[in-house]
């Protein structure tokens, strides 16, 4: 007994369209959130019940600026995938936990100007699932694939892990130092997994450098130590994993 399988077969290309379509739309959409909100360059103070005045895990606000580079890389990949890769197998793995990531980042703004707690959650959601579509995506295509989403994992890495912080510390979990040395660890513990398991993505560990740098022109007066120290350590192990990779030929 024969089983027609053509319908099936023929819907295949339409959703791998779709898919690249609304992924496209939700970069749109994150790109554009800035616009209908008064932006964000970090949590106010006043957000939590421990004032967070120049919490040492605060990168100075420059760093804000990538977003900027993040944005229109991410719809410039997203709409090639659409134009010149639609169907391809190693470009569609990857989109829907992208287009989880995004949408979620499209609200995010708002979230954060109300609630700290809520975004915190929902940018550690928007990181593991920009992790998920970087380590699931092919390695062609370099730049237009793995490159955008690398850089923009990359700044989720530092910036999930700072927001944890200034959550730890507002809500006298632990003190703010103690909170932007373990989340800044964390941060270099889960950029080198990622840089580890993709070492083709030099993108991501700008962008978490990047972040570091911020972190450390944060701390210079008063001069914490070992915030600089311990940030230093973190851009030099950095660079040695891309180096290290890089020179094997990856």
């Amino acid at each position: 007994m024969g089983i027609d399988t053509a319908p099936r077969a023929a819907k295949s290309p339409c959703m791998h369209r779709m898919k690249a379509i609304l992924t496209l739309t939700a970069a749109l959409a994150f790109a554009l959130s800035p616009l209908t909100t008064t932006g964000f360059n970090g949590f106010r103070p006043d957000q939590f019940p421990l004032p967070q005045i120049d919490p040492p895990a605060q990168p100075a606000g420059y760093a804000f600026a990538i977003w900027g580079v993040i944005y229109l890389w991410l719809i410039a990949g997203t709409g090639f995938g659409l134009l010149a890769r639609a169907e391809a197998p190693d470009w569609d793995r990857p989109r829907w936990p992208l287009f989880v990531s995004l949408t979620i980042g499209a609200t995010w703004i708002p979230v954060a100007q109300l609630s700290p707690v809520w975004a915190t959650v929902l940018i550690w959601v928007m990181l593991a699932t920009a992790v998920t579509a970087l380590l699931s995506g092919g390695r062609d295509d370099r730049f237009w694939l793995s490159g955008p989403i690398a850089l923009y994992a990359g700044w989720l890495t530092a910036a999930s892990c700072v927001a944890l912080a200034l959550v730890l510390a507002g809500h006298g979990i632990m003190g703010q130092q103690a909170a932007a040395i373990a989340m800044i660890a964390l941060a270099l513990a889960i950029g080198a997994g990622v840089l580890t398991a993709r070492p083709d993505t030099p993108e991501y560990a700008l962008s978490l450098g990047w972040a570091l740098i911020a972190v450390m022109a944060g701390n210079l007066e008063p001069r914490n130590i070992p915030v600089l120290v311990l940030c230093a350590a973190g851009i030099a192990v950095l660079a040695t994993l891309v180096r290290r990779q890089w020179c094997r030929g990856v």
